[in-house]
């Protein structure tokens, strides 16, 4: 093995004040940007209104951000690998902010929808999977610290914007609040994408270090690819049970819509808690092990769903699924850095999170076509149990494989 002197680490930054600086920097972009998947939510009763359409109809601007948003991550992942990330980053932030704009003018359901998918899911995409890929490059020591607490974002994101716009909407309307919304992304983003211009080491800065070494596993590239887009969007497709329909949950039970969306919001408060504390965790025993462990936390949290169905009983298995499932998808992240090589880390990570963003849109509608059938949401947790069980046995293949790598190596 190579030795890389002090130095040369020094000057690349890794571990080092500027990856922290950078951190700080990413995680400040993405709470910004994580507008774009969630002000939809936030509007859709009012676009209803305003264009006369049914509920389903006045979902598919949310739709067509989920489809944009999984798409983005795996084209800007893609392009970061060859331009490096505030090109590709710059580009997006334009469109998130123009997406804001152009869909506060829209006059029909379509316009709204074209602009969500197209510039809002696609702009927004570039804070996820690909800013987490960008940061994992940076950090050797502390990656899994890293990369979850730069996923983070999304959730701090889902807690501060969805609070802050019916103020704004109260006073002068979903429009207004869509065209604010696209300033102050524009004003803000583009200055902070252009204080990452700096180039990932494994992007040819002389003498930098290549990182930690790409860790042993009896799985071709193509097929732990594979086997992690199993993985991830069977847990998404449990995972997006209680955070789609949590409040529509309450409503049948007779609590109301703001107890769900108090639970919601504890969810995702937790999320960011069980984010950072999985990275942590996958710092000392491995984003594999770290992995399971979240996994089958959340399939256990699903089961507890089931029988406690008073409102005292739910704020709490809502608390726990929360403290459950929120470092799940970032550990996907840490894995492709660990098992696959630095250069092809935006494609790959960017794939992945696709998959589980997928997940979360599918899961989401099938819950619901089930509830339709069945009447009842029993039988919707029962399927996300099911598709947990699939992501376990996924990553227990994961897990066998890097281990017996492991041993033959020893």
């Amino acid at each position: 093995m190579t030795t890389v002197p002090g130095n040369a680490a020094n000057s690349a930054g890794i571990d080092r004040f500027y990856a922290w600086t950078r951190l700080g920097i990413s995680l400040l972009l993405a709470t910004i940007g994580g507008v774009g998947t969630w002000a939809v939510v936030v509007v859709l009763p009012a676009v209803q209104a305003e264009f006369g359409v049914d509920r389903a109809a006045a979902s598919m601007p949310y739709t067509a951000t989920m489809v944009g948003f999984a798409a983005g991550n795996a084209l800007i992942g893609r392009a970061i690998d060859r331009f490096g990330y505030w090109i590709p980053a710059l580009a997006a932030s334009l469109a998130l902010g123009a997406g804001f704009l152009l869909a506060s003018l829209a006059n029909s359901i379509l316009g709204v929808t074209l602009a969500q998918g197209l510039l809002i899911g696609v702009g927004c995409s570039a804070i996820f999977g690909p800013l987490i890929a960008d940061v994992s490059h940076w950090f050797n020591r502390r990656r899994g610290v890293a990369v979850t607490v730069a996923a983070s974002g999304n959730y701090l994101a889902g807690a501060v914007w969805p609070t802050v716009m019916p103020y704004m909407m109260q006073g002068h309307g979903w429009r207004f609040t869509y065209a604010v919304i696209g300033i102050i992304c524009l004003v803000t983003m583009v200055p902070l994408v252009l204080l990452l211009r700096r180039r990932a080491p494994h992007e040819g800065i002389s003498g930098a270090p290549r990182g930690r070494p790409v860790q042993p596993i009896s799985l071709s590239p193509s097929q732990l690819q594979i086997l992690l887009v199993i993985a991830g969007f069977g847990c998404c497709m449990a995972m997006s049970m209680p955070q789609v329909h949590i409040v529509a949950y309450c409503m049948d039970l007779g609590y109301g819509v703001a107890h769900g969306a108090d639970m919601l919001s504890i969810m995702l408060a937790a999320g960011v808690i069980s984010r950072i504390g999985s990275g942590f965790l996958a710092d000392r025993i491995g984003a594999v092990k770290t992995l399971l462990i979240g996994s089958a936390l959340q399939c256990l949290s699903l089961f507890f769903y089931i029988p406690f169905d008073g409102l005292a009983s739910l704020y709490v298995v809502s608390l726990v699924f929360g403290l459950s499932q929120g470092g799940i998808v970032p550990c996907y992240a840490i894995i492709v850095r660990d098992y696959m090589p630095a250069k092809e880390a935006g494609q790959r990570v960017g794939i992945v999170l696709m998959a589980t963003i997928f997940g979360m849109a599918v899961g989401g509608w099938m819950s619901g076509w089930i509830y339709d059938l069945t009447g009842s949401y029993a039988a919707a947790f029962l399927n996300g149990i099911g598709w947990n069980l699939v992501n376990l046995a996924a990553i227990a293949l994961l897990m066998w494989r890097a281990n017996r790598s492991a041993a033959a190596i020893a």
